[in-house]
């Protein structure tokens, strides 16, 4: 990141095309935050319904301050290129997941407006699609990017922080290349591995599916994502995708050599089970680098497991009785016990308070597993 970034500003008015999830969630914060907001969308109905959610108007402003550029990244460049030409004054934003592509779209139809040109993203989103979907709240804690290149005005870096900062965003600001290369890792190498193994799940028998715990849950997750907007993604991301995902072929074509190796009870296969372990301690290594809570890092917690009645009132009961208690609670996952009338409640509290969780909640009646 650099050393510096421009100040805050937030437009007085803003433009904002494409009124699905995001552009509909970004024109909801800037009317609450007073700023006049203008809609457009190839779908009338869409743009109107946007903007009776919102807050905003349909319409096409004369001169505007920002433009937000919120369509598929596959048109987004030339999006972009437009509005740049339409609005001669005003600075173009656009919240694709892929950069150098669009950018490369922007510059090919538009060289010479290159600096009105900010590229963002906002990394939030949800399960659901469309103007209907959209939160206030959307993107409060997350991150927003911003990409810049030399010719990248300040001021327009100023305005689109306003908009991230107005949104509850922290923002970062990275090159293009930078900025693709670390999604490429942290997003775009992940929706494929989830992928490929939830595929794994859809030829097993109905008795083998239901074993399924926190561990492939928590693995497939992101899985049941849009094919055609992930598709658009890893094209508009390719190179930086695929750097990765050869590496990772690399490792787990060495995992399964070590597997295969051992598939002979009677053979010694040296260094196979070595293989393994490494590959799981690299994984250690990696996850000890994700940030913890507000991005410190990561703390080892202690997790106390409640066996929670699948009733209501029972949560908020629990919760009552934990604040009681004096103890923080850092994380939490839910479970439901397979075929059984509860749930399985992981509490992530810090060492320290254990010990005073355990005894309060034995002592109000909670069956735990510590």
């Amino acid at each position: 990141m650099p050393a510096s970034i421009p100040p805050a500003r937030l437009p007085a008015s803003v433009h904002v095309i494409g009124a699905g999830l995001i552009g509909t969630s970004i024109a909801m914060v800037l009317a609450r935050a007073g700023v006049r907001v203008t809609l457009a969308d190839g779908s009338p109905t869409g743009a109107a319904l946007a903007a009776d959610l919102s807050g905003g108007v349909v319409a096409e402003p004369g001169e505007v301050d920002l433009v937000v550029v919120a369509t598929p990244p596959d048109v987004a460049g030339g999006v972009v290129a437009v509005a740049l030409d339409r609005w001669p004054r005003a600075f173009v934003t656009d919240v694709a997941s892929v950069k150098r592509a669009v950018r490369a779209d922007v510059l090919a139809a538009n060289p010479t407006a290159a600096e009105r040109y900010v590229g963002g993203h906002p990394m939030s989103g949800r399960e659901r699609s469309g103007a209907i979907a959209a939160r206030i709240d959307l993107f409060e804690g997350r991150t927003w990017v911003i990409t810049r290149a030399e010719e990248t005005s300040d001021a327009g870096v100023g305005l689109v922080r306003g908009v991230a900062e107005a949104a509850g965003s922290v923002v970062r600001v990275l090159s293009p290349a930078e900025h693709d290369q670390a999604v490429a890792a942290v997003s775009h190498v992940p929706q494929v591995a989830a992928s490929l193994v939830a595929a794994r799940l859809a030829d097993l028998t109905e008795e083998s599916v239901a074993l399924a715990g926190p561990g492939v849950r928590d693995v497939t997750r992101i899985a049941a994502s849009d094919p055609r907007l992930w598709t658009q993604i890893l094209t508009g991301n390719a190179p930086a995708v695929a750097g990765v995902l050869r590496e990772l072929a690399l490792d787990l074509g060495r995992v399964v050599d070590a597997l295969d190796a051992l598939t002979d009870p009677d053979a010694l296969a040296p260094g196979a089970r070595a293989t393994i372990a490494g590959a799981i301690a690299a994984g250690n290594r990696g996850h000890d680098r994700l940030p913890g809570k507000h991005g410190a890092p990561q703390t080892a917690y202690r997790i106390v497991t409640v066996l929670i009645p699948d009733e209501p009132g029972q949560l908020g009961r629990l919760f009552q009785d934990v604040g009681d208690a004096g103890v923080n609670l850092e994380e939490l996952n839910l479970e439901h016990g397979l075929g059984a009338p509860f749930g399985l409640l992981e509490l992530s509290i810090v060492p320290e308070a254990e010990t005073t969780l355990i005894a309060a909640l034995t002592a109000r009646g909670w069956r735990l597993h510590t």
